[in-house]
């Protein structure tokens, strides 16, 4: 497409650009497989708002200049590498109840309002020419498979009948027939077939051949035809969230599904799956350590639970903040939940040891918990405070700022709540009462 080329560099904002190819030179970038109908232009921007707007004006451009062609214009992600956000997948034995089953799948896909460019991994069909040899005529002739595989390899692919050496490299020398003459199905049938001792005979007398359509790739998954239904996702939504919602929407085709066939989750949704797998088999291990550490330091099951449930409030800001910010809960998010566990959690045994030194030193219950939350007030908003702010950098970040906003949130949150709430929780479970 020399004339997109054109375009895109006589922008200001576009200062290298190239079309030759998908190498991976960064980790994250998903690599296409090279193919006649395929091109892909790597386009590098001056800046991130150059980045914006340049992918705005590539998309009207293929909207209103290029109305056959199957365009996308995409941003390199900064996590794991998913051709499309919505991804599902068809598969089974078998390749035409494959491929029906995969419409089905494309359809209640295309039929969201938060999905765009709804297509099969396959792609369109192609034309194949097809070679349907009459046994009856080749072996009345003499004619056996191996050498009618051989002449026309040779005629159609070429066939080296030498070598030119070039310094260190040998390069074949390929005899083959001139593009002109195997581009027509008629000159085809007349190519001449050897049957030995200097006799030919035209391909058409002792084969059929005829032009049909069919795949011209077929994705295996586990030995399995495996077609993937492919989407973007309109702005503003999430990938994810979308996938998980037509796969519940399919719930009643998947459960009419025929033996051997099945429709699974991909993309992004199903590495977020596997990554809170991977992440909930150390879970147990990771609350028993807590659960030990926390006795160790508090001497006490019932001060250790009070800690253990100051833990979920910091789900309230966590929620707030992602909603306010626009931002996705993921899996980076939810490794800074994780965190944020952890300094509520120390904030309480701050609290709970401050309310234990006060009564060691002859103060009433009552009258500890009160002292001991106004004592703690400043060290503890303080700390807050430098931990949030320190946050902030982190928030313009592609990759981290889900995290980063999952931690400010829910740490500004929950300690304000756990100064209201733990002094209260203790004065229940010890049943203080205030003095009369």
């Amino acid at each position: 497409m020399p004339g997109l080329a054109g375009l895109f560099l006589a922008r200001a904002d576009c200062v290298y650009l190239t079309s030759c190819g998908s190498p991976r030179f960064v980790l994250v970038m998903d690599q296409n497989l090279g193919a006649s109908n395929f091109v892909q232009f790597i386009i590098l921007a001056k800046d991130a708002e150059a980045r914006d707007a340049l992918k705005l004006k590539v998309e009207g451009l293929f909207a209103k200049g290029f109305e056959n062609v199957r365009a996308r214009a995409r941003i390199l992600p900064n996590g794991p590498p998913a051709p499309y956000p919505v991804m599902l997948r068809v598969s089974g034995p078998g390749h035409d109840q494959v491929v029906k089953l995969a419409e089905q799948v494309a359809a209640a896909v295309a039929g969201q309002a938060t999905t765009r460019d709804t297509h099969l991994e396959w792609q369109q069909k192609t034309k194949v020419l097809k070679l349907e040899v009459d046994q009856d005529k080749a072996r009345a002739l003499g004619l056996v498979p191996e050498q009618l595989a051989f002449d026309l390899k040779s005629q159609l692919a070429g066939a080296p009948i030498a070598q030119f050496r070039e310094r260190d490299k040998l390069v074949d020398i390929v005899v083959r027939l001139d593009r002109s003459e195997t581009t027509d199905l008629g000159r085809i049938a007349e190519l001449p077939v050897s049957l030995g001792s200097g006799r030919f005979v035209p391909l058409a007398q002792v084969a059929r051949i005829s032009l049909e359509a069919e795949h011209g790739m077929i994705w295996r998954r586990n030995r399995l035809p495996t077609i993937t239904v492919q989407a973007d996702v309109v702005s503003g939504a999430k990938g994810n969230d979308v996938t998980l919602a037509v796969y519940e929407q399919l719930s009643e085709l998947r459960a009419k599904l025929p033996e051997g066939y099945k429709i699974e989750v991909g993309g992004g949704a199903e590495d977020s799956a596997k990554s809170m797998d991977q992440l909930a088999q150390t879970l147990p291990l990771m609350l028993f350590s807590i659960m030990v550490l926390l006795m160790i330091q508090l001497q006490s099951i019932t001060r250790m639970l009070l800690v253990l449930f100051t833990a979920p409030l910091g789900l309230i800001g966590v929620n707030i903040f992602l909603i306010l910010f626009n931002q996705p809960m993921g899996f980076v998010a939810q490794l800074g939940v994780i965190a944020l566990a952890g300094m509520i959690m120390r904030n309480s045994v701050i609290l709970i040891d401050q309310i234990e030194k006060q009564i060691a030193l002859g103060q009433t219950p009552w009258q500890a918990i009160i002292d001991s939350a106004l004592l703690r007030f400043r060290p503890i908003m303080l700390t807050a405070a430098a931990a949030i702010l320190g946050m902030i950098p982190l928030t313009h970040s592609a990759f981290w700022g889900p995290m980063a906003v999952a931690i400010m949130g829910g740490l500004l949150v929950a300690t304000a709540l756990t100064l209201l709430s733990l002094p209260a929780m203790y004065a229940v479970c010890y049943r203080v009462k205030e003095p009369s």
